[in-house]
């Protein structure tokens, strides 16, 4: 009788007690599909893992204080100037700290991927309808990473107490106080006192490293336990149907490729943090209430929320003696109304098509042209705002009136998304014609051949099972403009 060794009798142990056997058996062997877009997700999740390992690093030298010392240090030109704790303990990290300038780049490059991943990812999800049932939870649950993702870069950006990221808190002071009847109270309660008040440093800190993250990474977990449960959607191919997945085990084929994207990314942003300079505080100084910082531009994923407010005209109006700043008000209510919009676009999808069926392959963009339309007319809309938050820097770069640029965007904020949009639609029509040609009378091949009654065709070749099959293999839907009928 063979007798059990120790790392067995170990194993078997945990695994009368915790499953761990059984979940193995089950989970490791599951199923990825093998498709460029789905490293999307991957380049968020793995941008989150060095923004924690930086972050974590960052504070062991980070002074989140905005008690006033004079500044003593490496950078010359600041010695003898008197700033906040925050400023000063940020030019020691870039400066004194082994490495530290490298962490802080790596740690600020790693958010911007990190957000722009999850916006692709999510337009990927988009564009191709995997957010549809039974996936409409995971998706308010991705959502609702990139929203805290918007606001914990904010307070990122604003830890420095250098003069840019304190020209955005007052952009964020103004904001607030534009809020009828409410708003003094809530600048007041964030900022603890009068703007720039002494307390909004560690308040943001607290927020930036703690809550925030804690939130991002239990919602980075559930959507992960819920990829697993609902299993990965895939593109319609031969052999694949709503019931199964065809690609690469977990364990060990996907498991290796995945340790090695990760380095692949890890490795990136560290070339890029080592020879792209970004964010450099001691450029800008430290942060005075009298002074504004020239150029002021936030990161891109909040470009357009200023956008929004310097193309809006500076209306106010005045009801029982008190003054809306109707100019600051309208942008901040339809900033998060372009986010909402995002969030509950499956469930009115679901509503308006009467689309009830679980989805498990997903669409071609061109098979849904008037979700492509309203997808890309969204990303119109969201760039035109984004030009118009830096109108200062365009008008300055391409010698043109700032008024030129900032009407320029005002008339394009409500022409261009409507022309991406018909332009979108009728591009995705024209696509669909495309392949019905193709799946009717096959490619072209150039080869011209006389009949023997003396007319001229083109020979053309016909498309094998598999091309034949991508595409033929989706339901004909009811965009949204006519409910399908109920099974």
């Amino acid at each position: 009788m063979r007798t059990s060794g120790r790392g067995e009798r170990v194993a078997d142990w945990l695994d009368g007690r915790l499953g761990i056997h059984t979940l193995g058996r089950k989970y490791l062997r599951k199923v990825f599909p093998d498709h460029w877009s789905f490293l999307l997700g991957e380049i968020c999740l793995y941008s989150f893992v060095v923004l924690v390992l930086t972050g974590v690093y960052l504070t062991l030298f980070f002074h989140p204080s905005m008690n006033e010392v004079t500044y003593h240090g490496s950078y010359v030109p600041l010695n003898g100037v008197r700033m906040s704790e925050a400023y000063a303990s940020t030019l020691h990290i870039s400066f004194d700290v082994r490495g530290g300038l490298l962490i802080r780049q790596l740690h600020h490059w790693a958010a911007l991927v990190f957000v722009a991943g999850m916006l692709t990812h999510m337009m990927r999800h988009f564009f191709t309808g995997s957010f549809r049932k039974p996936r409409e939870v995971n998706w308010v649950f991705g959502w609702t990473l990139l929203f805290l993702g918007l606001f914990e870069g904010l307070f990122g950006y604003s830890l420095p107490d250098d003069l840019l990221s304190g020209t955005g808190l007052r952009f964020v002071n103004g904001a607030l106080l534009s809020v009828p009847v409410v708003g003094t109270y809530l600048s007041m309660f964030l900022f603890g006192g009068e703007f720039p008040g002494h307390d909004i440093v560690a308040r943001f800190y607290s927020l930036h490293i703690l809550l925030i993250p804690g939130i991002m990474a239990a919602l980075v977990v559930a959507h992960l336990i819920l990829v697993v449960y609902h299993k990965h959607t895939q593109f319609a191919g031969p052999g694949r149907t709503e019931r199964n997945v065809i690609g690469t085990p977990f364990m060990p084929v996907y498991l290796a490729k995945a340790g090695g994207f990760f380095f692949l990314v890890f490795g990136a942003l560290s070339l890029v943090a080592a020879v792209a300079t970004i964010n450099p505080v001691w450029v800008y100084g430290p942060f005075r209430p009298d002074q504004v910082s020239t150029g002021a531009q936030p990161d891109w994923y909040l470009g357009f929320a200023e956008g929004l407010v310097r193309v809006m005209p500076g209306w106010e109006v005045t009801l029982w003696g008190h003054t809306l700043v109707l100019g600051v008000l309208i942008p901040i209510v339809v900033f998060p109304l372009l986010l909402v919009l995002i969030g509950v676009y499956p469930f009115l999808e679901a509503r308006v098509t009467g689309d009830r069926r679980e989805h498990h392959l997903l669409d071609r963009p061109r098979n849904r042209p008037v979700r492509t339309a309203i997808g890309a007319a969204w990303i119109s809309l969201y760039l035109i705002l984004l030009a118009g938050g830096g109108n200062d820097i365009v008008a300055t770069r391409l010698h043109l009136s700032i008024n030129t640029v900032t009407w320029t965007v005002r008339v394009a904020v409500f022409v261009l998304p409507a022309v991406v949009f018909v332009v979108t639609r009728r591009i995705c029509l024209g696509l669909q014609l495309r392949d019905a040609e193709l799946v009717l009378h096959g490619r072209e091949t150039g080869v011209i051949k006389r009949l023997p009654h003396g007319e001229y065709v083109e020979v053309h070749q016909p498309l094998d099972q598999a091309e034949l099959h991508t595409l033929t293999a989706h339901r004909r839907q009811r965009e949204l403009v006519e409910r399908e009928p109920r099974p």
